[in-house]
Order: structure tokens, then C-alpha cells, then sequence
């Protein structure tokens, strides 16, 4: 991965990105509790989006949500977890401090080192794509919908808007699974039906 080549801690949190298909601003809220590094099943508990505001916005910025991880990920993160206060933040830069979401200090601008390392405009390849490409293998892997926007934190409807070409576009292929099929009449086994 082009992000490791650059700098260990970056390819972790691109690695963690693509891995859960979660948007920056919620991977970079992860806290050393926040990982369960189970051997065969191990997962993130994702802090949620706090949209929608209203009163429970204050809410829903500390709720978390499962989302399952490799354990290749989840070794990865075991170890820069080791030794660390659980309310730490479990992906931090190079230097020890903690990815931002301020103008500034915004873990996009890594990203884009690593967009251009790979040959790819920054304007038009963000962290998101990382997202969309997870939503989107998700779907074609015949995922349910519904579980695909909860590991997402999404809603039905909005991947349903966004992501129509892809649940369609492998639609025949699926389609055709349910296809009365009728098989070629070989030998003398043939009846002919009462009319």
C-alpha cells in the first residue's frame, strides 16, 4: 500500500479506512477501548456520525457501532495500542499526536501525498473513495443492503441514491439464478401432456 511506503502511521489509518469503509472524520475518534482484537473475529466499535442535529445529537456523537476488521488490521492495531491508556486515540500520526479534523491539520493532506503517489489527481481522489469502494465491493458481493448501510453508517435510501448503477449493474447476473429454466429433452424419456 502506497500510504505505508510514506510513513507507517499514515498506512494505518488509509489501511483502517479502507478496511472499514468509514469516513475520516470517524476513524481518526477511535480510542485503544474502542478495538477488540478477537482472534478469529476481531472489530472496531466506530464512533457513529453525529448528524441530524436535534437534542440527541450530543448523544449520538458518543454512541459506537460494530464493524468487523482482518486480523492482519487488528494486529497491526493491537500493537500500536500496546501500553496505551484506553481512552487514547488508537490511530495517531508519526509524531504521537492525534489525526485532526481542523483545517490545518487535516489527516486529508497526508492523503493526498498518497493519491499522488499513485498516479491519481487529488482533486478528484479524496479519503472518501476508500469509503465508496468498500460500499461498493460490499454490494457486489451480494451483501445485503441493509447491512451494508449499518456497517456503513448509512441509511438504506442514501446507498440506494448513491450506489443504484452498482446493485443494478450485476442484476442479470443474480437475475438469472431465478430463471425458469427448462432442460433439453433427451432420449426416448419424452410424454406428451394430456390436453
Amino acid at each position: 500500500m502506497a500510504a505505508y511506503a510514506l510513513d507507517d502511521k499514515l498506512g494505518l489509518l488509509t489501511e483502517t479506512l479502507a478496511v472499514t469503509g468509514a469516513r475520516p472524520s470517524r476513524a481518526v475518534r477511535l480510542r485503544v477501548a474502542d478495538l477488540d482484537a478477537h482472534p478469529i473475529r476481531p472489530k472496531l466499535s466506530m464512533p457513529k456520525s453525529a448528524k441530524g442535529g436535534g437534542r440527541n445529537r450530543a448523544k449520538k456523537k458518543h454512541e459506537r457501532y460494530s464493524v468487523p476488521i482482518t486480523a492482519p488490521l487488528a494486529a497491526k492495531l493491537k500493537e500500536v495500542a500496546k501500553g496505551r491508556a484506553d481512552d487514547a486515540p488508537l490511530l495517531v500520526r508519526r509524531d504521537g499526536s492525534q489525526w485532526d479534523d481542523n483545517p490545518g491539520q487535516r489527516y486529508d493532506r497526508q492523503i493526498d501525498k498518497v493519491v499522488i503517489a499513485i498516479g491519481r489527481d487529488p482533486a478528484e481522489v479524496t479519503a472518501y473513495a476508500l469509503r465508496h469502494s468498500s460500499i461498493v465491493r460490499a454490494l457486489l458481493l451480494n451483501v445485503p443492503i441493509r447491512l451494508v448501510a449499518s456497517l456503513h453508517n448509512t441509511s438504506v435510501a442514501m446507498i440506494e441514491r448513491t450506489y443504484s448503477k452498482y446493485i443494478t449493474e450485476r442484476s442479470d447476473e443474480i437475475s438469472r439464478r431465478a430463471l425458469l429454466q427448462h432442460e433439453p429433452c433427451v432420449g426416448d424419456n419424452i410424454v406428451a401432456l394430456a390436453s
